[in-house]
């Protein structure tokens, strides 16, 4: 908060109170960090109609007397919004902590008013993951900020040596204990189920009844409800805990909630054992220091194993460390306040002006007044950038791009983290080209950093059972270490890997593929499991045209491509996009969906890199696909492991590798920064999951696609096909070719252009192990 506070005065504007001691605002500065904090009071008898022009005036006077001209005003509830949306000059955040309106005696003009805020807002923050992925459609410059903890605080409670609490000093042992508000959260069911099966472990329950009525409470000699207690206090408690409880309930209330006492619990040494809350599942299940149980009797067996767990602290403490040292709150704010001070002005949308056009997009307007752009693009990816600045250079037309993320570069985006290191929001991306074509392209908008990208895999060694990291793809070396044998040459590899494969025939799947390349047991140990994580699907049921660029060889060369061309840009990715798209016949606006665009004009043509079901509103059904969350670490330290990146192929690991972004780089730092991938059946589109029935709807989409001649269909998305960066601006550049040529025999404004096929290059299959990039 002092960090905060050094950037201007903060004034905490509360709730207001109703009480008999008449209208007023109290404040009360903090001496240490310089915040204030005013206390609004109204009287009981003011009239519902009285107290909104009560409180603006109140915020006005504090405004005044604070001297802001161009104030930040922070919402963590649309509540006060009705008596501030007058505020003028002001920089509008919307910190959305959980969705208020599915907790009980919601006010009923909450939804209104949390849309005249997303409509105002400049910047939305949400408060994990769960809860962003629900928003994200309804602004354009939204970003999720799971709990952060302020270690330092509760570090004293797993160092021991604390004074008990009074009214804690009293129970035996083992102690299991939860603290936060006490409400329609708590599953309270489970916890008299969890006390009645163990009537010898006392469950310690810390925090004020809320909204409840406190006789509904379980009540049983082993059940201690102690009340509210202060921030202060918590450490104190929570080290007389053998265990820390979350026992939520999975209902409408907790769908999106992102417990920061998950993170407090950690920090104070404690091993956690909560319900399946989707952001607890989704961040923390992969640490050996949190348990997840959905039913009673789980809960009270993870309750037995975490009892266990606790006892011998050495088993989780590193990992546990680890990741608290990438989620601070300062380096939380310092993340926020970089997207707070970029964050443009947004004011609302001018209204929708009618029906679209038969032949165009229909789009709402903006104000921008005359004819934007002679063609316009949809995404600000490879496919679309190449396409604009082709079409902008070469055919001399007006181009305006549209992206609904709040930046250029689409997945290749690129950006400094909180500790000035160079990270991939995406996951990494490596770029290695066998065209020359493609590599001078995109050397007009570049210098390049020399990189050989290397990936090991963890495996188990077969004569001892121990994980070693392996080079990935298989060679020589793999082979050597994995078996403890003395392959001398390539000859003698080639005749292992002979040895060990099981010819199959027909090959019909992607299992057949491995197997018959490799054998059974390389398989097993690198290719099911990653496969399964990756696609949602056993290697048996995939298509074969996923494995058939099975990677292995004979030779040592511990390379991942083996192109001609490999380098990394310099300057990074989006230094690469803002220069191609930095042309005066190019505009982008970024953080705007293409349906909320312009509508009083026709563009002459548009390219569309968007996903193809979507353009035509899912006629035929979604076409599937996977997904993938990224979970971005900082560490205090140079070097995490040994090569850019690492493969986990163990399907018990739930993340599939781990990318190491100085590498990629070459940047020079004391700390570095990670990258962890989940494989996800939703979210984003990455990947085109290969099956015959996918295939055959996607072919029913480009059917509609090839009939339409006011639109070009580019890129993965648009294309449904899963290609490497290169092969994109690759498809661009011949599509962006052929268009222009039509162009050059049909040049009058505003003449149907017959539209450039959907697919222009041959289809590339995804490797089995999704390479990067």
């Amino acid at each position: 908060m002092t960090r905060f506070a050094g950037r201007g005065p903060v004034v905490i504007f509360e709730e207001p109170v109703f009480d008999g001691g008449g209208t007023r605002l109290v404040r009360s500065r903090d001496p240490v960090s310089g915040v204030t904090v005013a206390t609004p009071h109204l009287s009981g008898d003011l009239p519902p109609e009285d107290r909104e022009p009560a409180l603006r005036a109140m915020l006005d006077g504090l405004l005044a007397d604070s001297g802001a001209r161009h104030p930040t005003l922070w919402f963590y509830t649309p509540m006060m919004w009705g008596f501030a949306a007058h505020v003028a000059g002001a920089t509008v955040v919307y910190d959305c902590m959980d969705e208020l309106s599915g907790f009980d005696f919601a006010p009923p003009e909450l939804p209104r008013l949390e849309a005249a805020l997303l409509a105002r807002a400049d910047v939305v923050f949400t408060g994990g993951h769960a809860i962003y992925e629900a928003k994200r459609g309804l602004h354009a410059n939204i970003h999720p900020f799971p709990s952060s903890v302020d270690a330092a605080h509760f570090a004293p409670a797993a160092a021991g040596g604390r004074p008990e609490p009074e009214d804690q000093r009293h129970l035996p042992h083992p102690r299991l204990g939860f603290y936060g508000v006490v409400d329609e959260r708590m599953d309270l069911a489970l916890i008299d189920a969890l006390a009645a099966a163990r009537p010898d472990w006392q469950l310690v329950m810390v925090g004020p009844v809320v909204k409840i009525d406190p006789d509904a409470l379980p009540r049983r000699p082993n059940i201690h409800w102690l009340g509210g207690r202060s921030y202060a206090e918590l450490p104190s408690y929570l080290a007389g805990w053998d265990v820390a409880l979350m026992p939520f309930a999975i209902n409408a209330a907790t769908r999106f909630i992102s417990p920061t006492k998950t993170l407090e619990y950690l920090a104070g040494g404690r091993v956690v054992v909560s319900t399946p809350v989707v952001d607890v599942v989704r961040h923390y299940s992969d640490l050996p220091a949190v348990l997840i149980a959905d039913t009673a009797g789980a809960f009270v067996a993870a309750c037995d194993a975490a009892l266990a767990l606790a006892a011998t602290p050495e088993r989780f403490a590193d990992a546990v460390a680890a990741r608290l040292a990438s989620v601070s709150w300062q380096a939380t704010f310092e993340s926020m306040a970089r997207i707070v001070d970029a964050a443009p002005p947004r004011r609302p949308a001018a209204p929708r002006p009618g029906p679209g056009l038969p032949n165009g997009i229909a789009m709402p307007a903006l104000n921008r007044g005359a004819r934007a752009a002679d063609v316009l693009v949809v995404g600000a990816g490879f496919a679309g950038a190449v396409m604009a600045e082709q079409i902008a250079a070469r055919g001399g037309r007006r181009v305006l791009v549209v992206d609904r993320r709040p930046h250029v570069a689409g997945n290749a985006h690129d950006h400094l983290d909180a500790a000035g290191l160079l990270i991939h929001r995406y996951g990494p991306h490596i770029f290695h080209t066998n065209s020359t074509a493609v590599a001078d392209y995109l050397s007009r908008f570049t210098a390049w950093r020399p990189y050989e990208h290397r990936v090991l895999a963890r495996a188990r060694r077969a004569a001892d059972g121990h994980d070693i990291d392996v080079p990935m793809p298989i060679n020589r070396s793999t082979l050597n270490a994995l078996y403890g044998l003395s392959l001398a040459s390539d000859a003698e590899a080639a005749a292992y890997l002979a040895s060990v494969a099981e010819p199959i025939s027909p090959v019909r799947t992607s299992e057949d593929v491995v197997v018959a390349s490799v054998g059974r047991d390389l398989y097993e140990r690198f290719f099911r499991g990653y496969t399964r994580k990756q696609w949602g699907l056993d290697p048996s049921s995939l298509d074969k045209s996923v494995a058939a660029r099975v990677p292995a060889r004979s030779d040592t060369d511990d390379r991942y491509f083996t192109d001609t061309f490999q380098a990394m840009p310099r300057d990074g990715y989006t230094a690469m996009f803002e220069r191609m798209l930095d042309h005066p016949a190019i505009t982008v606006e970024t953080g705007v969906d293409y349906r909320d665009v312009v509508a009083d004009e026709v563009f002459d043509h548009t390219v569309f890199t968007g996903a193809i079901d979507e353009f035509f509103g899912h006629r035929f059904g979604p076409l599937p696909y996977r997904s993938l969350e990224f979970r971005h670490v900082t560490l205090d330290q140079e070097r995490f492991q040994p090569v850019g990146t690492v493969n986990y192929p163990d399907e018990a690991v739930p993340f599939t590798r781990i990318t190491e972004y100085k590498y990629l780089t070459g940047q020079s730092h004391p700390k570095t920064s990670l990258t962890y991938e989940y494989p996800r059946a939703a979210g984003d589109p990455y990947y085109p999951i290969p099956r015959p029935e996918n295939q055959a709807l996607f072919k029913q989409y480009e059917a509609l696609a090839r009939a339409r001649h006011d639109v070009s269909f580019v890129g993965r998305l648009a294309t449904y096909r899963y290609y490497n960066m290169d092969q994109v601006v690759g498809q661009a550049l011949a599509s962006a070719k052929a268009l222009l040529a039509r162009w050059d025999a049909a040049p009058r404004a505003g003449e149907a252009v017959p539209s450039v096929p959907a697919a222009v290059s041959p289809a590339v299959s995804p490797a089995v192990l999704a390479d990067a990039g």
